[in-house]
């Protein structure tokens, strides 16, 4: 065979490679124990990114103003509306659809790259009204600058898409953490030299750029131009795209009415403040749910083994979710000062109201998945309709007459409205009563109930002096006396209702483990 001829077999030999990620994998496994492992890989990656966000966000906190954020936060309001145009839902599709090929997967890419490419454009154009409508000359540039990346990002490689598809999780993993850590290792540089907030969209542009790289070095397969499925990703995505619309007027409001009603300042201490109130309840959830979604997809025609599934992994949020939010809701008079420093104090009675919302949350995040799965994407849009109408009702309002403390109030009490929604939808939907929905969450709530206790116990036997360093040690303290009454009451608990099986006997299996390779030897779940 000749050189060429070689090359030209290696290059089909390539492609055919490439291909063969958008076929479906053979089952090999059961899948609650597929769901675990992306799980167990999408937590660590949360916990990756998670450390780095925290270290990305307490440095530039102490180097950069809240109105630097503020001024970010503006222009992330425009970027997000102009997401609407090219959130399709494409990705659902792909990984729902166990016959999607090739010719969905460019269709996808294609759509995304012309539509990203044209809503690009128009944000530029929109920069110049958005500095008058804010009355704020300095957003022009800012929003200049996004609008380059917006444009930029929709070239990412949509053969990505198979890692979760195939439900291969640690390529996943790799994936999203090189993302990640391209975001840290400029942003943190940019604003030691620049003091202000082009460091925060220098640094978000430079990610972008790393990211779409990195997307054709991690996946072998090669998008092109085609239309040949549109008509068929279309049909499908209707739903969802109404639903990134409602999630968008969620979402953004609450900055947009800020800066319209406040001022910038006031805009980057909400920003901060939610960041700070969710990320452990919501970021250890999400792992969970991008885990669990290929999950439901397989077993959307088994009814029983989708209700089965969805209660395994209410179990697993509930978990993580609920002592979390308690924990930061808890410790926020200790976790300001020590993490963002005394500037920002401010966003103490924040956090502690978004830490509860953010639990709420967290428990409802994962039903839309189970809509998605079963093909009944218009169930999240009634949802997501009913939810929009609440809060725009309250949040004006409540922002008109108490400012960003009448916003997290409002986002509170839309949770609270949307629980029985929430929860009498998904029960007619797989068949589920109160009392089997409710079930999972009993134990975390009474262990964090006994953990709330125990840290505020702690709490009132402190005497802090106005110094950072008293505050963190404190911090640290209560941390690790929550952690341990948590996780010593959740055991006691789970022992005394006779050791179910699930996500405890599956979690205190891994702590047997783990202590085991460290040469403690106990015997928790036999």
């Amino acid at each position: 065979m000749s050189g060429k001829e070689q090359d030209g077999a290696h290059g089909e030999a390539a492609q055919a490679d490439a291909e063969n990620q958008m076929k479906p994998a053979v089952k090999k496994r059961s899948l609650n124990s597929q769901i675990a492992n992306g799980a167990a890989w999408m937590i660590a990656f949360k916990m990756a990114d998670r450390s780095i966000g925290l270290i990305s966000t307490l440095v530039l906190a102490r180097m950069l103003a809240p109105e630097d954020f503020g001024l970010v936060s503006m222009s992330m309001v425009l970027v997000a509306a102009m997401q609407l145009l090219v959130s399709f839902g494409f990705e659902v599709h792909l990984i729902q659809n166990p016959d999607a090929g090739r010719d969905q997967f460019d269709t996808a890419w294609t759509f995304t790259v012309l539509f990203a490419t044209v809503c690009g454009l128009v944000l530029a154009a929109l920069a110049p009204f958005a500095a008058d409508f804010y009355r704020e000359p300095r957003l022009e540039m800012v929003v200049y600058a996004l609008a380059f990346g917006f444009a930029l990002d929709g070239f990412s490689n949509v053969g990505t898409v198979a890692f979760r598809r195939e439900m291969r999780f640690d390529r996943e993993f790799k994936f999203l953490l090189g993302k990640r850590l391209s975001s840290l290792v400029v942003t943190i540089p940019l604003a030691l030299y620049l003091q202000n907030y082009w460091a925060l969209v220098i640094g978000q542009l430079a990610s972008t750029a790393l990211s779409v790289a990195l997307s054709y070095y991690m996946s072998t397969y090669r998008p092109r131009f085609s239309m040949k499925a549109k008509l068929e990703l279309f049909h499908t995505s209707k739903w969802l795209i109404a639903n990134n619309l409602l999630g968008f007027l969620s979402g953004r409001a609450t900055p947009f009415l800020l800066a319209r009603l406040t001022s910038a300042q006031w805009v980057g201490t909400y920003s901060i403040a939610a960041e700070i109130a969710t990320m452990p309840s919501n970021e250890l959830v999400a792992p969970i749910n991008r885990a669990a979604f290929p999950g439901y997809a397989k077993a959307a025609h088994d009814l029983p083994t989708l209700r089965d599934t969805f209660l395994k992994v209410i179990a697993s949020i509930s978990m993580v979710a609920i002592p979390a939010g308690v924990g930061v809701c808890i410790v926020a008079d200790l976790l300001v000062p020590s993490a963002l420093g005394w500037q920002w104090l401010d966003a103490i009675p924040l956090i502690q109201v978004l830490a509860v919302y953010g639990v709420i949350r967290a428990l409802q995040t994962n039903i839309p998945y189970v809509y998605l799965a079963m093909g009944q994407p218009r169930r999240s849009t009634i949802i997501m309709s009913i939810q929009v109408v609440i809060f725009l009702g309250v949040s004006y309002p409540a922002i008109v007459h108490w400012g960003a403390m009448g916003a997290a109030w409002a986002s509170l009490g839309t949770a609270i409205a949307m629980i029985p929604v929430n929860q009498g939808m998904v029960a007619h939907c797989l068949g589920l009563s109160a009392t089997q929905f409710c079930r999972p969450l009993v134990r975390p709530l009474l262990a964090s109930a006994v953990m709330a206790a125990a840290v505020l116990a702690v709490k009132s036997q402190l005497v802090l002096r106005h110094v950072t360093l008293d505050y963190v040690l404190a911090l640290l303290l209560c941390a690790a006396v929550g952690a341990l009454v948590y996780v010593v009451t959740a055991y006691v608990l789970w022992r005394l209702w006779s050791r179910p099986g699930g996500a405890e006997r599956h979690a205190f299996g891994q702590l047997e483990n783990l202590l085991g390779k460290i040469g403690v030897r106990v015997n928790l779940v036999r």
